[in-house]
């Protein structure tokens, strides 16, 4: 399994995810690979949420090619 080594890490930081291991029975690595799991985890939802959105505003705002302007339709059955 890959090794990941991480420098200068603050020691507030530091001290603040070894409680939150010590609070959940983790050793400090499996704290982290815990986090960083789930921080991927909530960024690729939030990209697919993003790209989700992004489709649906392009889909709102295109019109089809064939449908005549409103004003055409309307100006065509006030004649009638």
């Amino acid at each position: 399994m890959p090794t990941l080594h991480v420098r200068n890490v603050p020691k507030d930081l530091h001290d603040r995810i070894q409680a939150l291991a010590q609070s959940r029975n983790r050793s400090t690595s499996a704290q982290v690979i815990n986090m960083l799991s789930s921080a991927i985890e909530e960024e690729e939802l939030r990209h697919s949420r993003s790209r989700i959105l992004a489709a649906a505003r392009r889909r709102r705002f295109t019109y089809a090619q064939d449908v005549p302007d409103s004003s055409t339709l309307l100006r065509e059955d006030r004649e009638r």
